[in-house]
C-alpha cells in the first residue's frame, strides 16, 4: 500500500527548521507546548465520540480506541503537569486552531457505521493515521532541537517529558497503519478505498495544518489551492457539493483575519518600530525563512 508522510510547510520548512527556531524562544516554545497538550487533551474527546458512534460494532476496534484515549489522557497529564511547573499558561491556544480547520475540511457525508462498518473504519481509521504522523514528526524533531541546544533544567525537563510521549504516539501510527492494512486486504475494492482514504485525508491534514501557520498576504488563495487540492482526492460527483460547501470560508477566513490582527496589536504594543520595519513588511512581502519564527511568535502568543 501507499505510505503517507506529512509534507513540509510551503514545501520549504521541515519540523526541525522550525522547531530550532521554536525553542530559541521560551514564550513561542511554552505555546508550542501548550498546543501539544491540547491536541492530546482533544483527542481524547475525538475518539471517545468515535467509541460512541461505533456502539458496540467491532469489539476489537473499542478496545483498541479505548487504550488509545487513555493513552492521551496521560499525555495530556504529563504535558499538563509540565506546564504547570513551568508556570505556563494552560488555556485554549489562541490564534488558528489546527484541529478545527482539520474538522471544517472534514467531508460533510458523514459514513454510517451501522450501513457499512467498513467504509467508516476506513474514513476514521485514515483521518486519526494522519494527524498521529504530523505528532511523531513534531514530537521527533522537537526532541532533536532539544538534545542540540543549551542543556538548562527547563530543556532536559521539556524533552523528558516529550520522549516519554514519542513512543507511545509512534505506537498509535503502526496501530493504524496494521487496521489500515487488515481493510485493504479483504478485498481489491477494500485496498482501492483504503488508498483513495489514504490520499483524501492527507491533503485534508496538510491543508489544515498550514491553514494555522501562515498569516501573510495571499493566505486565502493559498488555502483556496489547498481546498482544490482536497477536493481533487474524491469521486467526481462528490467534488461541486464539498467545494462549493467550503469556499466562503476558505476566501473570507474570520479566524485568519481575527490572527492576523491580534498578531499586529502585539507587534505594535511591544515595540512600534519592529512592527513598521519587520512585520508590515513581512506581511505584504510573503514569508522568507528568516521571518518564519518571528511570525510565529507574534501569531500565536
Amino acid at each position: 500500500m501507499t505510505v503517507a508522510y506529512p509534507r513540509k510547510f510551503q514545501n520549504s520548512w521541515s519540523a526541525r527548521d522550525i522547531l530550532k527556531g521554536v525553542i530559541s524562544d521560551r514564550e513561542l516554545h511554552l505555546v508550542t507546548l501548550n498546543r501539544y497538550r491540547y491536541s492530546e487533551q482533544r483527542s481524547c474527546k475525538d475518539l471517545t465520540e468515535l467509541i460512541e458512534k461505533l456502539d458496540g460494532r467491532s469489539p476489537e476496534l473499542v478496545r483498541d480506541l479505548s487504550r488509545h484515549v487513555s493513552d492521551e489522557a496521560r499525555h495530556a497529564m504529563w504535558l499538563t503537569d509540565l506546564l504547570l511547573k513551568l508556570k505556563a499558561n494552560v488555556g485554549n491556544p489562541p490564534g488558528n486552531s489546527y484541529i478545527d480547520e482539520f474538522e471544517r475540511l472534514l467531508d460533510s457525508e458523514q459514513k454510517d457505521p451501522a450501513k457499512d462498518l467498513d467504509d467508516f473504519l476506513i474514513s476514521a481509521l485514515a483521518a486519526i493515521n494522519v494527524t498521529e504522523k504530523r505528532g511523531c514528526e513534531y514530537f521527533s524533531a522537537h526532541i532533536y532541537a532539544l538534545k542540540r541546544a543549551p542543556q538548562t533544567q527547563e530543556n532536559v525537563e521539556i524533552c523528558q517529558t516529550i520522549e516519554k510521549i514519542l513512543p507511545e504516539e509512534a505506537g498509535h501510527v503502526r496501530w493504524g497503519n496494521r487496521w489500515l492494512a487488515q481493510l485493504a486486504d479483504k478485498s481489491p475494492e477494500h485496498r482501492q478505498k483504503v488508498e483513495q482514504a489514504k490520499r483524501k485525508y492527507t491533503a485534508i491534514e496538510q491543508a489544515a495544518f498550514e491553514a494555522g501557520m501562515d498569516i501573510t498576504l495571499g493566505a486565502e488563495l493559498r488555502r483556496l489551492a489547498k481546498l482544490v487540492e482536497v477536493t481533487n482526492t474524491m469521486p467526481l460527483w462528490q467534488r461541486p457539493q464539498y467545494f462549493i460547501e467550503r469556499l466562503p470560508q476558505t476566501l473570507l477566513a474570520p479566524e485568519l483575519q481575527f490572527t492576523r490582527i491580534q498578531a499586529a496589536q502585539r507587534v505594535w504594543q511591544r515595540d512600534p518600530q519592529a512592527f513598521i520595519e519587520k512585520f508590515v513588511p513581512m506581511f505584504f512581502n510573503g514569508l522568507k525563512a528568516k521571518d518564519y519564527n518571528r511570525q510565529k511568535a507574534t501569531a500565536a502568543q
